[in-house]
């Protein structure tokens, strides 16, 4: 499978968190699998982080690239499709990962059951 995941599913794979289910949890180590997380969840985490809002280690991205999940660059075409999206869902970050898997092909992985009106391949765990 080629996985897009969810800023959450990263740090609850982080923290070994019970909310990660198990399908997840071995999907993500599954090493057949093309696991990658959008450079928007990095984003993500570092406005949370630098207002206090969230914890997360200051070395991410490495500890991010020794979990063998590939990072996907933010392109144009990912970010001008946002806009080609139905207004059903908030918070930009989200938006712009569904944008990302449904141009790339992939299936996003998340714990948000109403990204999945936008249709395509999204699995909610």
């Amino acid at each position: 499978m080629k996985l897009l995941i969810d800023t959450h599913i990263l740090l609850w794979a982080l923290e070994d968190s019970p909310r990660l289910s198990g399908r997840a949890r071995d999907a993500l180590k599954d090493v057949a699998n093309e696991v990658r997380l959008s450079a928007a969840s990095l984003w993500e985490i570092a406005i949370k982080r630098a207002v206090g809002k969230l914890k997360a280690p200051e070395a991410l991205p490495e500890i991010v690239a020794r979990m063998a999940i590939d990072i996907l660059p933010v392109s144009a075409e990912h970010a001008w499709a946002v806009g080609g999206l139905p207004s059903l869902h908030a918070d930009p970050f989200d938006r712009l990962m569904v944008a990302q898997a449904q141009i790339e092909g992939l299936t996003f992985v998340t714990h948000d059951k109403r990204l999945a009106d936008y249709g395509g391949a999204i699995w909610v765990v």
